[in-house]
């Protein structure tokens, strides 16, 4: 019988069927970050150590300062989460990628450019954004406190088998600049269409060509992006883009080791008649930038588009949702949303801080200034990130055209930065390129536009939400 892939490797995890759909599977990784320290403290409480220390990794990157601190010394980036998490993955022989290590970084991106999450593995992030890594065709989900705990204490976790799938896009977006046209666009109209928390639960597979034109870095962001569907986990089939990608990896196989994965990798993919359980078809062909005008991921239109107007909803319920959405953003319904003016613009998190995010960033910023009414951030993914760039002369690119260059961490995509402080002012719009724009999501009383690197660019040097075709 033809498999789907998320199939294939929950079969070949599963050490336990409880029935009703749940099953114990083994974790072939566990990924966490430093707020997860304290769900250390049952192991403790119980005598029990980590028995598989070499499959679980911890990094730093939530509370950690991501501006200015690293220009005077790193050790000001040490927060009391930093301090407890190198305390406990010390105590367990756990490998902890702090503030002072060379991959220091955000957890999903990490995790990704060190070839810790591989095809077919099992990978659980103590992040919601743990699906970013099925870009490598890993099955990555989100772990909870007290999966977190069951994990460490077993390697294990107990899940209930999700529906799959599949989302066929189809198409080249743009209009022969494919570049300003970006990945970020497409899981943007994606949410758009498909809604919202509307593939709740479901392992989604990302498949059709504008996917397999992606590269990895772009394939990253789809499946980050993925997870506001609502989605458990989100795939991408490996192929050689993905093998081109993991080879030479820090914790990626070599050797006669790395053609034998290969060699399994290839047999992952879905199989020709694999039946989902749900599948849609999508299709971007001369797809617009996109932008988020509401409250929602999903509140989303193109670039040319106007505010939508809650007179034209399709029922009572969405009618008070959007009338909602205008009153916390300050839109007015069927006005033109280009030449908003925008206060803050944000270049960072996982979504979109990889090197080929900030050179097409670098690139549209050369040349041009910030605006006098923006102050902008760019907030590379990790220190290998941070380093290539600044190997590459990006970082003076930006700060030349005015904008702020940072330390590696989560910082504004959720106001976590030097210990949850790093927040916009009551009031202040912001593009950002991150994943999530509900109230409040970058501080208090903020409104989020999400937004490519390349429009956000736009916006930061015009003052204004701007169609980056037009600079």
């Amino acid at each position: 019988m033809p498999k789907t892939m998320f199939d294939k490797i929950w079969e070949e995890h599963l050490i336990r069927d409880y029935g009703d759909g749940f099953g114990l599977v083994f974790v072939d990784r566990q990924v966490l970050q430093e707020l997860g320290a304290p769900w250390f403290d049952p192991l403790k409480k119980r005598g029990l150590k980590v028995p598989y220390p070499g499959y679980n990794f911890a990094v730093s990157d939530h509370s950690p300062q991501t501006l200015f601190a690293g220009r005077r010394a790193q050790e000001l980036r040490v927060t009391s989460w930093t301090r407890a998490m190198r305390e406990r993955s010390a105590e367990h022989g756990i490998t902890h990628f702090d503030i002072d290590s060379p991959y220091q970084g955000i957890s999903s991106i990490v995790a990704g450019e060190l070839g810790i999450a591989l095809p077919g593995a099992t990978v659980t992030v103590y992040d919601s954004h743990g699906c970013t890594l099925g870009a490598t065709g890993a099955a990555a989900w989100a772990s909870g406190a007290g999966e977190v705990t069951q994990t460490l204490a077993t390697q294990t976790a107990l899940m209930r088998k999700p529906p799959t799938m599949r989302i066929n896009i189809e198409g080249q977006p743009g209009a022969g600049r494919f570049e300003l046209t970006t990945a970020k666009d497409i899981l943007l109209h994606v949410i758009r269409k498909v809604g919202a928390g509307n593939a709740a639960g479901h392992a989604v597979e990302l498949a059709g060509s504008a996917i397999r034109a992606m590269s990895m870095e772009e394939r990253f962001t789809a499946c980050n992006l993925g997870v506001e569907l609502g989605s458990r986990t989100v795939q991408v089939a490996p192929d050689e883009t993905t093998f081109a990608y993991l080879k030479g990896r820090k914790y990626a196989p070599a050797g006669a080791n790395w053609d034998a994965a290969v060699k399994d990798w290839r047999a992952l993919p879905s199989d020709a008649g694999a039946k989902f359980d749900r599948e849609a078809t999508l299709d971007v062909n001369g797809l617009e930038p996109q932008i988020s005008w509401g409250i929602s991921p999903g509140d989303v239109i193109g670039i040319s588009e106007r505010v939508p107007d809650p007179r034209e909803a399709a029922s009572a319920q969405e009618r008070s949702r959007v009338e909602g959405a205008l009153s916390y953003t300050g839109l007015k319904a069927g006005a033109a949303f280009e030449g908003t003016p925008v206060d803050f613009v944000f270049i960072g998190s996982c979504a979109n801080n990889r090197i080929s995010d900030l050179r097409l960033a670098a690139g549209l910023a050369k040349g041009r200034k910030v605006a006098g009414s923006v102050v902008a951030w760019v907030i590379p993914g990790s220190q290998l990130i941070k380093k290539q760039a600044e190997e590459e002369g990006l970082d003076e690119i930006f700060r030349t055209a005015g904008f702020n260059w940072g330390e590696p961490g989560c910082s504004m995509c959720g106001g976590q930065g030097n210990g949850f402080t790093e927040t916009l002012k009551p009031g202040m719009r912001a593009v950002s390129t991150i994943s999530r724009n509900f109230p409040n999501r970058q501080g208090r009383g903020s409104i989020t536009h999400l937004a490519s690197p390349a429009m956000a660019v736009a916006a930061a040097v015009t003052g204004r939400i701007t169609d980056v075709r037009k600079i």
